[in-house]
């Protein structure tokens, strides 16, 4: 059974569902795990404070951080890196760009069959978007011009439902109503669970709850 954690911004609820989900049969308690960090949704301005930000957030954990590049990888090159982690952490940054990483490289089809295998997933932003079975309800929030030659939208398809993040309106880029209208447009069509930064979904067999994330 999958196990998931999608994220807005907050990263409270992570320590937990890594120790519950990541440690057994994977690492013994005594040493750090290791984290696959996926960092394409930010290939376009990678250097931007908010980017690196998130990943100093992620090594804050305490556990040891490596890089899983999807830009001009192959799907071997993926299921290689996959081996080696404990569990694997998928940046956010625009949706369009981290899909068409995970689709032209093939990690896609890799990533999904290590999550549905066992492989912990945490998602944040767009990382949580892609984890749903379509990208589409991203349309306003993102510019999907970033990724000029993905013309397939569909998600990873390991939930279904698709995350709307900062759906509180706090960060200036997604105010509340270009939330609304992503709801209103998209609602009717795809089962949207809109989460304030301080939330996260957890997703560990059927269904799924909201959990806080501060």
């Amino acid at each position: 059974m999958p196990s998931l954690l999608l994220l807005s911004l907050g990263h409270g609820a992570v320590p937990a569902f890594l120790a519950d989900h990541a440690r057994p049969d994977r690492a013994p308690a005594d040493r750090p795990l290791t984290i696959g960090y996926v960092p394409d949704a930010a290939r376009a301005d990678a250097a931007a404070p908010w980017a690196v930000a998130e990943r100093d957030r992620v090594a804050a954990l305490g556990h040891a951080v490596v890089d899983v590049r999807l830009t001009g990888a192959t799907a071997p090159d993926v299921a290689s890196a996959l081996d080696g982690v404990d569990a694997l952490y998928v940046a956010g940054g625009n949706t369009f760009a981290l899909l068409d990483a995970l689709r032209s490289s093939g990690a896609d089809a890799v990533v999904t069959e290590r999550v549905r295998a066992g492989l912990p997933y945490v998602g944040s932003s767009a990382g949580s978007i892609v984890a749903g079975p379509s990208a589409e309800p991203a349309t306003l929030m993102d510019d999907p011009a970033e990724a000029p030659g993905l013309t397939d939208r569909r998600g990873l398809g390991l939930t279904d439902a698709v995350v709307v993040p900062h759906a509180d309106g706090k960060l200036p880029p997604y105010p509340l109503e270009l939330i609304g209208r992503t709801l209103d447009r998209y609602g009717s069509d795809h089962e949207l669970v809109p989460l304030c930064d301080d939330e996260a979904l957890l997703i560990t067999g059927p269904g799924w709850k909201v959990v806080a994330s501060a």
